[in-house]
């Protein structure tokens, strides 16, 4: 619950609410351009060599990579694909939670659907949901259109909980670039490290060592692998809550319509010819 409204809380934000207009593509491509611009915030900010340019940026003579394409760089680019997928999945869940309080179907301890009450339910809701948002309606309209084609509950219910079933799979594969970016995030920095470690070997020199140059590239090499668990960590703590508040909305409707419309259905009798 209290991140449910954690999620509720942020979309309150004026610039945050104008970002939600905005369609996926130009959302992660503004995610991308802050981290850009981020970078190079932080490149004209601290001095190359500095310590916290070399921690951050990998903005250092020692580097393997030219920079700004650098490990480091690449990371924050992921990171920020991943944070404005996240954010898109919020948002999306936000709306789904905010269909329950549209009061579709009767929610007092007395009332019954009967048939003919059903037609002017599903005018309601036939509108308000697409291929992608309002699970709540769906399910609504799915369940109404199956009890008046079949008048039998128990179809309504079967096709009520496999389409629960089907949402449950799609909510799971939007998470799917998500858990890649999680996973590649820790690996592009093991491949830095293993990149950085083996630049280092490169200045062993039997005959003429230089020790500088031999440990300050091993320093810079490990660094790849410190920054991508903290932005792995951040990206798994996030995914957590956004998922959880969007597995909360379709379990709150699933549970919304058995109570409120399944369990509300009265088949009426044939009258005996």
């Amino acid at each position: 619950m209290a991140e449910s409204s954690l999620v509720s809380g942020f979309f309150k934000v004026p610039a945050v609410a104008r970002l939600t207009k905005l369609p996926r593509g130009r959302v992660l491509g503004l995610s991308v351009g802050a981290s850009c611009f981020v970078i190079a915030f932080l490149t004209l900010v601290l001095p190359k060599d500095s310590q916290m340019a070399v921690f951050l940026l990998d903005y250092t003579k020692f580097s393997s990579f030219p920079y700004p394409f650098t490990i480091q760089n690449l990371m924050y680019l992921l990171f920020a694909v991943c944070i404005g997928e996240l954010f898109i999945r919020s948002w999306a869940a936000k709306q789904e939670l905010k269909f329950l309080g549209q009061h579709f179907l009767p929610e007092d301890d007395h009332s019954v659907l009967r048939a003919k009450d059903l037609g002017e339910i599903r005018q309601r809701v036939a509108h308000q949901f697409t291929a992608d948002t309002g699970i709540l309606p769906y399910l609504i309209n799915l369940c109404i259109l199956q009890f008046q084609a079949s008048r039998s509950v128990d179809q309504a219910v079967s096709v009520m909980n496999s389409s629960l079933d089907l949402i449950s799979h799609k909510v799971d594969l939007n998470y799917s670039l998500t858990r890649y970016i999680v996973w590649a995030i820790p690996t592009v920095g093991f491949i830095g490290t293993v990149v950085g470690i083996a630049n280092a070997l490169g200045f062993v020199n039997p005959d003429h060592m230089d020790l500088g140059q031999v440990t300050g590239s091993l320093s810079v090499a490990f660094n790849t692998t410190i920054i991508a668990l903290v932005l792995s960590a951040i990206l798994v703590l996030l995914q957590h809550i956004v998922q959880t508040s969007e597995e909360l909305a379709m379990n709150r409707a699933g549970d919304y319509c058995l109570r409120n419309l399944i369990n509300r259905l009265y088949v009426e009798k044939q009258a005996a010819a």
